[in-house]
């Protein structure tokens, strides 16, 4: 029997909440199979949901997945059928599953496919429990086939980080799909990395409560252990050098 999802409560993010802002260019482009007429259309879709799941960094030529491509060009998938195949894809899981933690993967997944960030620690948790027991497979199918995909993306269209909303203090949020990702293996070996750093001094962490504070007794017995007495230095005589005959004065009676 399978660990079902735990519960978890959303929070008041901006996605849930209704937009009043005037369009701007930081409003997200909608790709969809409605919008699509030509083939330079399609390109743009497939594209667009390549940078949404594989982000601007892995785009590159040898994770591209030609036989999804064909599929959705001729019909015979439907983009979150699309959407579903890179999430589970070799190249997908060599570059996010196995270069992060569980923990890090779930927040990558929920950021791109369900276009929010995670509403809290206890949501990660519980998607980091369904991950090792129904496998990458068993995840992504969790994602793509729940109420809130339906409800926002459907089966036709591309998933987009909804209503981004940039804070004005900060200037400006990084978009979920150009965080940086972690290298694989072979690039962090190129970088030298692992390093290994050597440290002379061990340094040990006290706690307040646990410090001695002053005139305390305690402080007392480590203050006696660090006074050194100095004691006079007395010069010693082999005692291969005494000549008992003239050490010891001979008197006559």
């Amino acid at each position: 029997m399978a660990i079902p999802v735990l519960s978890f409560s959303p929070s008041s993010q901006n996605q849930r909440v209704a937009g009043y802002e005037v369009g701007s260019e930081e409003q997200p482009k909608i790709y969809a199979i409605e919008n699509v007429f030509s083939g330079g259309d399609m390109d743009e879709l497939i594209w667009a949901a390549y940078r949404q799941v594989f982000s601007e960094h892995q785009n590159i030529a040898n994770n591209r997945q030609t036989f999804l491509e064909s599929q959705l060009r001729y019909g015979q998938i439907t983009v979150k059928d699309f959407i579903r195949g890179l999430a589970t894809s070799d190249s997908f899981r060599r570059l996010n599953l196995d270069t992060n933690s569980n923990y890090r993967f779930v927040e990558i997944c929920v950021q791109r496919i369900l276009g929010r960030d995670v509403y809290s620690e206890r949501e990660k948790i519980a998607w980091s429990i369904l991950l090792p027991t129904k496998g990458l497979q068993g995840f992504i199918d969790a994602l793509v086939d729940s109420e809130e995909y339906a409800a926002n993306f459907g089966d036709n269209t591309v998933p987009y980080q909804r209503r981004r909303v940039l804070p004005q203090r900060t200037g400006g949020e990084t978009p979920f799909n150009l965080k940086t990702p972690r290298y694989e293996a072979y690039h962090r070996s190129q970088l030298g990395f692992p390093q290994v750093v050597w440290q002379n001094s061990v340094r040990r962490f006290t706690p307040q409560e646990k410090k001695i504070g002053a005139g305390s007794p305690a402080g007392f017995l480590g203050m006696a252990r660090s006074v050194t007495p100095s004691l006079p230095v007395v010069s010693r005589t082999p005692l291969a050098n005494i000549n008992i005959a003239t050490a010891v004065p001979y008197r006559k009676r």
